[in-house]
């Protein structure tokens, strides 16, 4: 079953992000996730199986000058132990047609190693860009 996030998911949220190799802390991805879930322009969705969580997909709507206003895909996880067996793709067909319900013509994302993924879904690579980071102390 699909959902959208709530502030209960928090800790079964925070597995799955550690799961991308995530260096934040607990407090860190406690006041990353409030703040995304209180965002109105943001969504979450978590796929849940008997009871506990298996994934999530975070998108967020992308005002850009240069680029159409379009759904952009975040970060989407599953769990490691049930990969291959379709939740990712039923999680990107919700941010899908929550774009599609919104107005949206198109979402966007970025992946390393997930491409062959994206593709079986309809996604075309459009630039290989390298994504830069300057750590301001």
């Amino acid at each position: 079953m699909i959902r959208p996030a709530d502030r209960n998911d928090e800790t079964a949220i925070a597995r799955l992000v550690a799961e991308l190799a995530s260096r934040a802390t607990t407090e860190d991805l406690r006041t990353r996730f409030i703040r995304v879930l209180e965002h109105p322009e943001h969504r979450v969705w978590v796929f849940e199986r008997a009871g506990s969580v298996a994934g999530f997909v975070h998108a967020f709507i992308r005002p850009a000058l240069e680029k159409p206003l379009e759904v952009v895909v975040q970060s989407i996880v599953t769990d490691g132990t049930v990969r291959k067996e379709g939740i990712g793709r039923k999680l990107m067909e919700e941010v899908e047609r929550w774009a599609a319900d919104s107005g949206y013509t198109s979402v966007a994302l970025h992946t390393r190693n997930a491409a062959a993924f994206y593709r079986r879904l309809g996604y075309d690579e459009i630039a290989a860009p390298s994504f830069m980071r300057k750590v301001l102390r």
